[in-house]
C-alpha cells in the first residue's frame, strides 16, 4: 500500500514538473509540447509598426439583445514623432500623469513613490504611447445609432483652463474643450487630488444644435498584448482585461480569448468597471454613479486590444448641456486603497480561486506589518501562527511519520528476506502496519489538509506590491527580488534536506534515492523566486524540523 502511495505521489509530481517545464517553454516563445496552438506569425512589434502608418480600424463594440449592432467606433493609435500633440502633465505626490490635446486621452502615468531599481530608480511606469509600449485610456461621445459623428478620442481638444501647480499638495485641475462637431460640443475637466492614484474625468457635452440629440459616453483601455518588462520566467502572473459586474463579479480575459473571438462576459450591467491588470499594478475606467452600461473587449490591432464600457447619456434637448462624471485609476494595487475607491476593485490584485483563504491572510500580514513595520519580520510572525494553528494536525503527522520510521528497520529486513515474493510483501507489510498500529496515510493527510492555505500565502507573498523595494536584514534589500547572494535559497535546501532525513527511508532503493534528489531539484526554482516567498518556505521549513525532531526524540526514534 505505501509503495503504490508513492508510486501516485511520484506520477503527479513528475507530471507536474513537465507541465511546468511547457509553460515555462510557453512564456518564452517556444511551442508547447502539448496542445498545441496556431501560431501567430506576427512579430510582437507588429501592433506598433501598423499604427506608426496611421491605419484606422473600425470595430463593432455593442451588441443588442436581438442581434449585433454594430456602432463604428474608428480606434487609432498614433506613435508618429512627426504630427505635433500638445501634452500636459497633471502631478501630486504619487501620482503623474500625461494629457494628450489629441482626445484629451491619457498617454502615460508614472509612479513618483514607485521606483525602478534596475532603471536608475526611475519612477514606475504603467501608461506609455512609445516604440515599446502602447497604454492608454481614452474617451468621447458616440452617436446612439452609429451613425452620428461627435467628438471622441481623436478630435483635436485646446486647454481652456489650467489650475495646475507646482506644488503636489495642492489639488490639480486642467480643463481641454473640443470645436463642434455635428453642433455637439465636448468638454473634459480633469482634478488631481493631492495624495491619491486616480484622476475624475468630468465630461460636459453641449447641444448647440436644433434638435435633440442622443449621445452615449464611452471610456476604454488600450493596451498592447505583451508581458510587463521584467517578467519572470519561473512563475506566471495574469496580464490583460478584466471587468466587474454587480451579475458576475470579477472576471479576467486573457488576450487569446479576445484574439479568438471567444470572450464570454456579462455584457450589460448598471455597476462596476473595467481593467487591465498585470502584476502589481492595474489602471481602471470607474463610473461613479449607477448606469446602464455596455462592456465590450476588442482587438484593434495586431496584437493590440481593447476593453470598455459605453454608457447613455440622456437626451438632450436644443441648448442643454449634462455633465457626466468618471473616474481613472492608475496604479498599484495596494489592498486597502482600492477598497476604499470603489467596492470590488480590490479584486484586481488576483488571488485567483482561493481569494476566500487569501483574503483574509493578507487582512493579518497587514495587521502584524502595522505592528512591526518590517515586512520580512511580518512574514515570519505569519508562518509562526499559522504553525500554532495547525499544531495539533502537524503533530499527528510527524507522529505518524516517526512510528513508521521506527518500523522501518523491520520494513527492510522483511523486504529483503522476500524480496522475490512481491505478493507476501504486500502482505505482510500491512500485518506489520497492523500490528504497530501505524497507519500509512497518517503522514499525509493532515498535511493536505494545511495545502492550500499554505497556496494561498503563497499568491499573497506574491502579489502583494507593498513588499517592492522593502529590505528585511543585512543584504536583502528588497523581498520582491530573488536574494543576490543566494543565501536564503541555499538554507532553504539545506533544510529541505534535513526534513528529508527526518522522514522515513522508503524501502525500495530507487524511491530513497529520488527522496533526496526532489528537494534538490524543486529547491533550484527558490533561487529564483522573490525573497520574500523563500523567507516564508524556509521558516516554514524550520519550524516543521523543529516539531518532528522533538516528536522524534519523544518516541525515542533516532533521528
Amino acid at each position: 500500500m505505501n509503495d503504490i502511495k508513492r508510486t501516485i505521489l511520484w506520477v503527479i509530481f513528475g507530471f507536474s514538473m513537465v507541465l511546468l517545464w511547457d509553460q515555462w517553454q510557453v512564456f518564452n516563445g517556444k511551442k508547447p509540447m502539448f496542445f498545441p496552438q496556431k501560431e501567430n506569425i506576427a512579430s510582437p512589434n507588429a501592433a506598433i509598426t501598423k499604427n506608426n502608418s496611421n491605419t484606422e480600424t473600425e470595430i463593432p463594440i455593442s451588441k443588442s439583445d436581438t442581434g449585433t449592432n454594430k456602432i463604428d467606433l474608428v480606434n487609432k493609435v498614433d506613435n508618429s514623432p512627426s504630427q505635433k500633440k500638445d501634452t500636459y502633465v497633471l502631478k501630486n505626490k504619487n501620482l503623474e500623469i500625461t494629457i494628450s490635446s489629441d482626445g484629451g486621452s491619457i498617454t502615460k502615468s508614472r509612479f513618483l513613490s514607485q521606483t525602478d531599481v534596475k532603471n536608475n530608480n526611475e519612477p514606475i511606469s504603467l501608461l506609455d504611447q512609445s516604440k515599446q509600449r502602447i497604454y492608454i485610456a481614452q474617451s468621447g461621445l458616440i452617436g446612439a445609432e452609429g451613425n452620428v459623428s461627435f467628438p471622441n478620442h481623436k478630435t483635436a481638444m485646446i486647454m481652456t483652463k489650467n489650475k495646475s501647480s507646482e506644488n503636489t499638495n495642492d489639488e490639480q485641475i486642467i480643463e481641454f474643450s473640443t470645436d463642434l462637431e455635428n453642433g455637439i460640443k465636448l468638454i473634459k475637466t480633469f482634478t488631481l487630488a493631492a495624495d491619491q492614484y486616480y484622476v475624475d474625468i468630468k465630461h460636459t457635452v453641449i447641444n448647440q444644435t436644433k434638435e435633440t440629440v442622443s449621445p452615449k459616453l464611452y471610456v476604454q483601455i488600450i493596451r498592447d498584448g505583451n508581458k510587463p518588462e521584467g517578467e519572470s520566467s519561473f512563475y506566471s502572473t495574469f496580464t490583460g482585461p478584466a471587468i466587474y459586474t454587480q451579475e458576475k463579479k470579477y472576471e479576467k480575459i486573457e488576450f487569446s480569448e479576445i484574439e479568438k473571438d471567444k470572450v464570454s462576459i456579462q455584457n450589460k450591467s448598471n455597476y462596476g468597471y473595467v481593467a487591465m491588470v498585470q502584476h502589481y499594478y492595474a489602471s481602471a475606467w470607474i463610473f461613479n454613479d449607477e448606469r446602464q452600461r455596455e462592456i465590450y473587449t476588442k482587438k484593434i490591432d495586431n496584437n493590440l486590444y481593447s476593453v470598455g464600457m459605453i454608457s447613455d447619456i440622456k437626451t438632450l434637448q436644443p441648448g442643454e448641456k449634462i455633465e457626466s462624471e468618471t473616474r481613472f485609476y492608475t496604479g498599484p494595487q495596494e489592498e486597502k486603497n482600492l477598497e476604499n475607491i470603489y467596492p470590488g476593485l480590490e479584486l484586481v490584485k488576483d488571488y485567483g480561486w482561493l481569494t476566500i483563504l487569501a483574503k483574509p491572510l493578507y487582512w493579518l500580514l497587514y495587521k502584524i506589518n502595522a505592528n512591526l513595520g518590517n515586512w520580512g519580520w511580518s512574514i515570519v510572525a505569519l508562518v509562526v501562527l499559522l504553525k500554532i494553528a495547525f499544531f495539533w494536525l502537524n503533530a499527528q503527522a510527524y507522529k505518524s511519520m516517526a512510528k513508521m520510521k521506527a518500523i522501518n528497520p523491520k520494513i527492510m529486513e522483511m523486504r529483503e528476506r522476500l524480496k522475490d515474493k512481491p505478493q507476501q510483501i504486500q502482505m505482510e507489510m500491512m500485518k506489520i502496519y497492523k500490528e504497530e498500529k501505524v497507519n500509512p496515510m497518517g503522514g499525509c493527510l493532515p498535511i493536505m489538509v494545511q495545502i492550500p492555505v499554505f497556496i494561498a500565502l503563497y499568491w499573497v507573498l506574491l502579489s502583494t506590491v507593498e513588499m517592492r523595494n522593502t529590505p528585511w536584514i543585512g543584504w536583502i534589500k528588497d523581498l520582491s527580488t530573488p536574494d543576490p547572494y543566494f543565501i536564503l535559497p541555499l538554507l532553504m535546501t539545506l533544510t529541505s534536506l534535513l526534513q528529508t532525513w527526518l522522514n522515513p527511508t522508503p524501502p525500495d532503493p530507487i524511491q530513497a534515492k529520488m527522496m533526496w534528489i526532489m528537494p534538490l531539484a524543486f529547491s533550484v526554482m527558490f533561487f529564483f523566486f522573490p525573497s520574500g516567498l523563500v523567507l516564508y518556505w524556509l521558516t516554514n521549513n524550520i519550524l516543521s524540523i523543529s516539531q518532528q525532531w522533538l516528536i522524534n526524540k519523544k518516541l525515542g526514534v533516532n533521528n
